[in-house]
């Protein structure tokens, strides 16, 4: 029977965000308010286009589901860390870092092919406007939004399985804040190297190929945007479509930059800072960009906002 304070050798350790440093209690409570900023404001806004039925199309449907898989990612991430943060060498069994792995990658993939979904829908909102209610159906919009799903599922349990199936046999301490594959790699003393390229071309397939898509869509709208008489349309569209293409470059460029660059150029210093990009700082920023950048979500959540009053003062 093990004592209260010791733990399997094969349970991993997690060191942690800036474990190293001077700056622990400041690290933490900037964590712990991005973790609430991030719950709080997705929820506001899946809340908000849940109950005004003017935000009921395709954007919406997928922005909605884009505020889900982050707060289904700060909640995967952020209480291990939080807790590593009180309890320096707190272990996480190989299980519950697969579980780590399997979620994280879902959440992170699925929000990838997302954000490509909602190119394609603007691109078409944009450029093919007639046509937008027979391409972008509610049948078409549940199959897009399966395929994101499944498609990423399937990535994340291919991942997980191989990730874990390596022989750990020497330091068990993972020098990151979460259970992330890169990381894995650099405690296993197995041959990783066909594993690398298979990542190395899933990085291809869901990185970079969805990027490029999302860029030339983007290209196609914006000079249909500019030939547009109305100056007001021009704004609209150039508003809606900005403030999805800053959530692009900011997710897809640190998850490239973490996943496309050789073994080699990975210190775990910069791959923390790295990974903060693409799974704590979008949840907190996605909701502000997407609705102080949207006017359709500011007047719903202006008019949410009145009816809740109005409902308070009777």
């Amino acid at each position: 029977m093990k004592s209260g304070n010791e733990t399997s050798s094969a349970d991993f350790i997690l060191l942690g965000l800036l474990s190293r440093t001077n700056v622990h209690k400041f690290s933490m409570a900037t964590i712990l308010l991005a973790f609430i900023a991030a719950l709080s404001g997705n929820a506001l806004l899946i809340l908000v286009i849940q109950v005004d039925s003017s935000l009921h199309t395709p954007m919406y449907f997928f922005l909605r589901q884009l505020a889900f898989m982050d707060i289904c990612q700060t909640l995967i991430i952020v209480p291990k860390m939080l807790a590593d943060f009180l309890i320096p060498g707190n272990p996480i069994s190989p299980a519950g870092c697969g579980a780590q792995i399997f979620l994280a990658l879902t959440m992170g993939v699925s929000e990838c092919l997302l954000l490509a979904v909602m190119a394609y829908d603007r691109y078409i909102a944009i450029c093919n406007p007639l046509q937008y209610p027979i391409l972008m159906s509610r049948n078409i919009c549940f199959l897009l939004s399966v395929g994101v799903w499944m498609g990423a599922s399937v990535n994340a349990l291919i991942q997980t399985v191989f990730t874990l199936g390596f022989h750990y046999c020497g330091s068990k301490e993972i020098d990151q804040f979460f259970c992330e594959v890169p990381a894995l790699l650099k405690l296993s003393c197995s041959d990783t190297s066909r594993y690398e390229s298979l990542v190395f071309v899933a990085g291809i397939v869901l990185l970079l190929i969805p990027s490029s898509l999302i860029l030339a869509t983007y290209a196609c709208i914006l000079s249909r945007v500019l030939s547009m008489k109305s100056t007001k349309g021009q704004q609209k569209a150039l508003a809606t479509c900005s403030s999805h293409l800053t959530v692009v470059v900011m997710f897809y460029g640190a998850a490239i930059f973490m996943y496309m660059r050789p073994r080699s150029y990975h210190s775990p210093e910069q791959d923390k800072i790295v990974s903060l990009f693409y799974t704590i700082v979008p949840p907190v920023l996605n909701p502000l960009i997407y609705s102080l950048r949207n006017r359709d979500v500011l007047g719903a959540l202006r008019k949410w906002i009145g009816k809740c009053r109005d409902f308070q003062q009777d």
